[in-house]
């Protein structure tokens, strides 16, 4: 087995596709990938994939073999990303990552913590989801992030940082913003905008768990990757997403927020690190997490 055959896997699974995987993500003859899974599958002696309804699907043997497969492919990104940066020793370095829009919060007060040490610093923003800023950790390629405390991300620790209450938002003239809350139960029946299972997969199943408690059943009509895509549909379909409080500073004037009334659903921000990683830097910034979060809800009024 070589890593290119865990590479065409992972690549197959992600894509649910022979011809998309090979013509997009691996430039290669979709006769060659296939005899590549072919031979993965023969020297595991299990079958991984199989054609269903709606494409390449994974067996149960193919669904666990996805998770090693890619914990294996980063670590071997983690070790070469380590080697390159064991070779850059002239400079101190830096990489930071923020779950998209966390920025304005968290930035300024980690910026001042590091002012004393920046003229010798070399510092890298990275804003991106959540699954990203994992990955990114695990590879090495961050060395902290303000993310969402993710599963399936070997070798991570978090350390919380506050919990965000979840908020309902909808356009300017829809029906519900006569509110000043909104009840649970009021939700049903609404044109619902949901978050991305893969993008956005802890405040999904944060949302999922609230509607649960409340017997609500509601499946998404459309869904958002992001952000900027959850505002394009508010706006457009006139339905309603539930999103994190911070969402509600990045969005249009013609879309209007609400908080939920009663016990609202509560979505985790923390920070994350690897414990492999022995930046001294990192370090520092670690032991001044409760300034940093002393700063933040001081500006906030928290």
């Amino acid at each position: 087995m070589e890593l290119r055959h865990l590479r065409y896997f992972v690549a197959v699974a992600e894509e649910g596709s022979l011809t998309v995987a090979a013509q997009k993500r691996l430039h290669t003859a979709q006769p060659s990938l296939s005899r590549q899974i072919h031979d993965l599958e023969l020297e595991l002696g299990v079958q991984l994939l199989i054609r269903g309804p709606r494409g390449i699907e994974l067996t149960p043997s193919g669904r666990v073999f996805l998770d090693h497969a890619r914990v294996a492919l980063l670590q071997v990104e983690a070790a070469s990303e380590a080697a390159r940066r064991a070779a850059q020793l002239t400079k101190s370095s830096l990489s930071i990552g923020f779950l998209t829009g966390y920025e304005m919060d968290w930035l300024p007060a980690v910026m001042g913590i590091l002012r004393g040490k920046l003229p010798s610093t070399e510092i890298t923003i990275h804003s991106e989801d959540s699954p990203d800023l994992a990955a990114g950790l695990v590879r090495g390629k961050i060395d902290l992030a303000f993310l969402r405390p993710e599963k399936n991300a070997p070798g991570l620790q978090f350390k919380l940082l506050r919990h965000d209450p979840v908020i309902v938002l909808m356009p300017y003239d829809h029906p519900l913003t006569a509110k000043s809350a909104i009840r649970p139960q009021e939700l049903a029946g609404q044109t619902y905008i949901g978050v991305s299972p893969i993008r956005a997969s802890v405040l999904r199943t944060v949302i999922e768990d609230f509607f649960k408690r409340h017997g609500l059943t509601i499946k998404p009509a459309h869904q958002a990757e992001n952000l900027a895509m959850a505002s394009s549909l508010i706006a457009s379909t006139g339905g309603i997403s539930l999103l994190p409080l911070y969402a509600q500073n990045l969005m249009p004037k013609s879309i209007v927020s609400r908080p939920i009334q009663g016990k609202p659903p509560m979505v985790d921000l923390v920070i994350g690190y690897s414990e492999a990683n022995t930046s001294p830097l990192l370090r520092f910034l670690l032991s001044k997490v409760d300034e940093i979060k002393f700063q933040v809800a001081s500006r906030d009024g928290r």
